[in-house]
């Protein structure tokens, strides 16, 4: 087995590779720009890793992996004139470079280079590639609309939230290395284990994501501690403490959520305290632990070599950023 790091190389050698920009340059020179921006690359490098668990070639899995590759990245655009987002990993959004009409018409377009990766397949393999594909790629912008509504909803339940972060984040990091599986022609078994190993690890990251946006160190977090807070998100944390609060601190918790200020370092402090105070924090760990061990549970049903179980265990220990 190759290492992470191999396999995000040779997936890097392969993007770099691929022939984006073409007339009318102002449709794809967005498309090179954004691909180009780096990024973890966690997804491709997932369905590079799973081909080889399953004794295939990560070779034949390098169009999938650039198809799911392009389909994030297509998301981030779409989402970023969503969000009126300046900035996307450090460097300006794509709409606001070239504007928001050229950044809805380079994200259509994204999304149709995608499905052409997968072109590159004999029929059968194409079938299942594309139909998964297709799942996904609507679960996801289904899980966008739920976000949206979310914001000027005050009843959002738990299980929505969960089915939320499933659909939004979790879905695509589950398919990136089903589509290895399907690419290394190994049994539906272990083709469906692996979307359900990648599935409860994505639903642990995004909980983690969560908790560390809050409690996270600003030093390796990555990006400001308490945006959540600051943007009034109501995330796992903030449901699990209403629900856990008295009366009056879900009250106050509320109060401090329907707050928009120049200067939010008091209102993060008073909600922290009241995640704290509550368990709610208590209960995300609980809840990120509990996710992450469902998905290494996953890995003892599967018919690969124990070397290859440790590497995948591994692999999840490392994305959660903790020994679990």
């Amino acid at each position: 087995m190759h290492s992470i790091d191999q396999f995000r190389d040779f997936f890097i050698t392969y993007l770099e590779k691929q022939t984006i920009t073409k007339e009318p340059e102002n449709l794809y020179e967005p498309i090179a720009y954004i691909l180009g921006l780096g990024g973890k690359r966690i997804r491709p490098l997932l369905t590079l890793m799973a081909t080889e668990v399953f004794n295939g070639d990560y070779k034949k899995a390098l169009p999938a992996a650039m198809a799911v590759e392009v389909f994030h990245n297509f998301s981030l655009v779409h989402d970023d004139i969503m969000d009126a987002a300046p900035l996307r990993r450090g460097n300006i959004t794509v709409h606001e470079k070239w504007g928001v009409n050229t950044g809805i018409l380079s994200g259509d377009a994204m999304l149709i280079l995608a499905y052409q990766y997968f072109e590159q397949y004999e029929p059968a393999v194409f079938m299942q590639l594309a139909k998964l594909f297709s799942k996904t790629a609507l679960e996801v912008c289904e899980g966008q609309q739920w976000d949206v509504d979310f914001e000027t909803r005050d009843d959002v339940t738990i299980p929505e939230y969960l089915k939320m972060i499933e659909y939004k984040t979790a879905v695509l990091v589950a398919a990136a290395m089903k589509m290895g599986a399907i690419v290394a022609e190994t049994s539906l078994e272990n083709a469906d284990l692996i979307y359900e190993f990648g599935l409860n690890l994505g639903l642990a990251f995004q909980l983690q994501d969560d908790y560390l946006d809050a409690f996270g160190d600003p030093e390796t977090f990555g990006k400001q501690v308490g945006g959540d807070i600051i943007e009034n998100k109501k995330t796992y944390l903030y449901l699990k403490a209403l629900v856990f609060s008295s009366k009056e601190e879900a009250l106050q918790l509320q109060d401090l959520f329907s707050l928009h200020l120049e200067d939010s370092s008091a209102k993060i402090a008073a909600v922290k305290e009241i995640f704290n105070i509550s368990g709610a924090s208590k209960a995300t760990q609980e809840a990120i632990h509990d996710y992450t061990f469902k998905a290494f549970e996953t890995l003892e049903k599967m018919n690969i070599e124990a070397d290859k179980k440790d590497l995948l265990r591994t692999f999840g220990e490392n994305l959660m950023g903790r020994k679990v």
